[in-house]
């Protein structure tokens, strides 16, 4: 496994990348929220940047990238302007999180500005093959999703939703060789992937039918940070005005939107070939190459903060240790 972290601007570094050098790119880009009021959040990526990422991914290869409820449509539609193929969108679930809202007072006492934030969604992109998605795979490694690698265990007497009969069709369906597939066969290999992830939450139904992932813990955050001084994690809470909480001085990673590592390694593992090359331009502290390497890819990581990158390093050297 080969790593290379890179501190830069990521339009700059990726454009002293290769052609067709890079299997996946898996990231979670800045929402153009302006979240907690970091200059890096001012807009989502510009098509100039997906236009690099289309550029370095060998044909057929797919981008997952990260958006708020918000913005995804602008990501999308940047992600799908440059030539990329929008191929689906995963919603991740969780329960956790709260309200960002301006509650009203007096005779309107009760209505508020905004939900509670539960799912954020990831823009499912593939750059256009080569002739078929069997050629293409053949040729590029490309092309595909891993289905088996991440099926959804499950019990086996569990056919719960399945038609006896078998004539029940399946709402996921994937087209191979013209035939249709079902989501997976009721037995020990798992239910077929499904573009929805959750955390565990109990208002959902049946869980066991979608991949589980919770936020990221605090162990997972800061996991081969020992050497780093806690600080205090700016928080999104009850902040006056739409400013940030500061948290207690305790955490060593103080990035505020840090994936977790099992969220990440799912998703690698997802598009990236075995001893492929996964891409994240907006490495921030290296969730997706902490999740690259016990996955067993290569990784290439851009981040344009210093502070982040040098949190990236040693999360990631931890992993390679361990």
């Amino acid at each position: 496994m080969q790593t290379k972290l890179i501190h830069s601007d990521c339009l700059e570094a990726l454009k002293n990348l290769p052609d067709n050098s890079v299997d996946s790119v898996v990231t979670d880009p800045p929402y153009g929220l302006s979240f907690m009021g970091k200059k890096w959040d001012y807009d989502v990526p510009s098509v100039e940047v997906w236009a690099e990422c289309l550029r370095v991914l060998k044909p057929g290869g797919h981008l997952l990238a990260f958006a708020g409820t918000r913005t995804q449509h602008r990501m999308a539609v940047r992600i799908e302007d440059v030539g990329f193929e929008i191929r689906d969108m995963i919603a991740w679930v969780y329960g956790s999180g709260f309200p960002k809202s301006h509650n009203l007072k007096d005779d309107w006492k009760g209505w508020g500005t905004a939900l509670k934030p539960a799912l954020e969604p990831i823009t499912v992109a593939r750059k256009p093959l080569c002739g078929t998605v069997a050629e293409n795979v053949l040729k590029h490694g490309t092309g595909a999703l891993n289905i088996d690698g991440c099926r959804v265990g499950r019990d086996a007497d569990d056919v719960s939703g399945w038609s006896q009969t078998g004539s029940k069709a399946s709402e996921n369906r994937a087209m191979s060789g013209g035939n249709y597939a079902r989501d997976a066969k009721p037995d020990a290999e798992g239910r077929w992937p499904a573009n929805l992830i959750h955390d565990g939450g109990e208002f959902l139904g049946e869980q066991a039918r979608f991949f589980y992932c919770a936020k990221a813990s605090k162990r997972d955050r800061d996991e081969g940070l020992d050497a780093f001084k806690p600080k205090a994690r700016p928080t999104m809470g009850s902040g006056i005005g739409g400013q940030p909480d500061q948290a207690k001085p305790n955490n060593r990673n103080v990035h505020p939107t840090v994936k977790p590592t099992d969220l990440m390694r799912y998703l690698c593992r997802l598009v990236t070939p075995p001893g492929g090359t996964v891409l994240d331009p907006f490495m921030g502290s290296g969730s997706t190459g902490k999740a690259a390497m016990l996955e067993g890819f290569n990784f290439i990581g851009i981040e344009r903060e210093a502070e982040y990158i040098e949190i990236a390093k040693a999360r990631i050297n931890w992993t390679l240790l361990c």
